[in-house]
């Protein structure tokens, strides 16, 4: 990351402070940047599809979703231009939340925090992108293709979605992997017919 990709650092930053210092310092802003959509609408708490995903229940959380963040974020944010791409971090965060409030919006004792909506959004966006683009993750030794990472992270987060009692919203993963896929097709249909050009090849 460099002076050419300011939204990935100001996103990358903000969110690191913001959860460590919920998790280590002052427990209060973790509790006050929650989403809970029984309180949505009632309490008038917009705010929180934003906040919560500045915030993390746990240090490993905020570790997978910032590493996967600094991998595809810069590129995606290098090809589409900072507004753009601040504006799907942005889109991707509400909307992951929307299935969610359908689901929780009778319960008031349910809450999530967590950015892994937007992040999901940009590494479905990415791929688009850089359909050949490869990670590294400690301790593993080789590059881990981006399409197979996508499936891994979608497969780790739909059996935390079954297991987990972390307080993450893991079903965010999915919706905000479709709301990234559906961000290009609105905003560059041409992305497509790239990869698909590129896959026929």
């Amino acid at each position: 990351m460099n002076a050419h990709t300011p939204g990935s650092i100001a996103i990358l930053l903000l969110t690191v402070v913001v959860s460590l210092l919920g998790l280590y310092a002052k427990p209060s802003l973790i509790e006050a940047s929650l989403f809970r959509p029984y309180y949505l609408i009632r309490n008038k708490q917009y705010y929180t599809l934003l906040t919560s995903g500045l915030a993390h229940g746990s240090a490993t959380h905020l570790l997978f979703n910032m590493v996967t963040f600094y991998f595809f974020g810069p590129p995606l944010e290098r090809v589409i231009g900072t507004a753009r791409f601040v504006l799907l971090y942005v889109v991707s965060l509400i909307l992951s939340e929307a299935r969610t409030y359908f689901q929780h919006r009778d319960d008031p004792r349910y809450a999530v925090l967590g950015a892994s909506g937007a992040v999901s959004a940009v590494l479905f966006a990415s791929i688009v992108y850089f359909p050949t683009q490869s990670l590294f993750i400690l301790p593993l030794p080789i590059p881990i293709p981006a399409p197979l990472f996508a499936v891994g992270y979608l497969a780790y987060t739909w059996y935390l979605s079954r297991h987990g009692q972390d307080g993450v919203n893991h079903t965010a993963h999915i919706d905000g992997a479709i709301t990234g896929l559906l961000f290009v097709a609105v905003t560059d249909a041409n992305a497509y017919r790239r990869l698909l050009a590129m896959i026929v090849q």
